[in-house]
């Protein structure tokens, strides 16, 4: 039965003059667009452009009409598939152009559903999905809170990846450190501003990651701070660094920042990441907070999965998110 008084996620964006505001979907209404972007080629293995249907098959949309939100549209976004005649390998930017077709179109995507006053939920794919979501809430949000949950840190370059897989690219593109970045996404807003952004649970950095982090006073909370603060203390100055003085927070929920025997189902696993409650308990603070405005949930690589364990996961955590709770 839906209970009213359970806090929910979300936001619509409203006219103030030259300003704009947040208002809680909650105040007013519950209204979802889920928007699907089947694509892999940016990521380390095949298999990550399955995790949308994957989520859906595993009882997402049951979950989201369960909680009392109405699903104003169901977005699939056309992805490119690998080439058939592929280039000459280039380590620097692998698929840049189908990474920028995709970027593009989701960014249109998350910006027509903010425009129709829904949340964004963006189900990937690999993480480089994120540089489209980005773009599209940019263009809204003037000051964007953001909490990026991953092993990774997604802050290499074409000059400093040593794979040139674009998926760990994703927030260097968002902050515009690298060559490819927002500026070049036809709608998009201004970047993310580092003071405002807050990663949780990384275990897995490269020597240029670690020193830009620190270069540009990013806040994050490492496994090692999680095991010692504890994620009470973790989510909750997470929620502060990104909500206060901010139009929302916007979540992107990698799947490898769980447990690899939490969550078997994603192309990078790291071990000694979260655990299922200590994930579900950062998502149930979220949806407590009431700042959450948007969310995607990416790196679910169904090919690696057992018996649909991690899909199964990543839907309890976005259910979590939009205020889902135990009693």
């Amino acid at each position: 039965m839906k209970n009213e008084n359970i806090p929910v996620a979300g936001a619509h964006v409203k006219q103030e003059g030259d300003a704009q505001q947040a208002t809680p979907v909650s105040a007013y209404q519950k209204e979802i667009a889920l928007i699907k972007v089947p694509f892999g080629l940016a990521g380390a293995r095949n298999g990550a452009e399955l995790g949308p249907d994957e989520l859906v098959t595993a009882g997402l949309k049951r979950e989201i009409a369960s909680l009392g939100y109405r699903l104003t549209r169901e977005v699939r976004v056309d992805c490119p598939v690998q080439p058939a005649n592929v280039p000459a390998r280039r380590l620097t930017a692998k698929y840049l152009n189908e990474v920028q077709q995709v970027s593009e179109k989701v960014c249109q995507e998350v910006s027509s559903t903010l425009e129709e006053g829904a949340f964004p939920l963006v189900l990937g794919g690999d993480h480089s999905v994120a540089i489209g979501t980005l773009a599209g809430l940019t263009a809204h949000y003037q000051k964007l809170g953001v909490i990026w949950f991953d092993a990774h840190a997604d802050l290499n370059t074409e000059d400093h990846s040593l794979t040139g897989n674009m998926h760990g690219m994703s927030l260097a593109a968002g902050l515009g450190h690298s060559t490819f970045n927002l500026s070049q996404i036809r709608g998009a807003g201004s970047f993310v501003d580092p003071s405002k952004l807050v990663y949780i649970g990384l275990r897995d950095l490269d020597l240029y990651e670690k020193k830009q982090i620190r270069a540009m006073g990013i806040r994050a909370f490492t496994m090692h701070d999680i095991d010692r603060l504890g994620m009470k203390h973790v989510i909750e100055q997470a929620i502060v660094i990104a909500g206060s003085g901010t139009d929302g927070i916007h979540v992107s929920f990698d799947m490898d920042c769980l447990d690899p025997r939490e969550a078997p189902g994603v192309g990078t696993p790291v071990p000694g990441g979260l655990s299922y409650r200590e994930a579900h308990f950062a998502m149930e603070c979220l949806a407590s907070s009431n700042h959450v405005v948007s969310m995607e949930l990416v790196e679910v690589n169904p090919l690696l999965d057992q018996n649909r364990h991690t899909a199964r996961l990543g839907v309890g955590l976005i259910a979590s998110v939009l205020g889902k709770t135990i009693l």
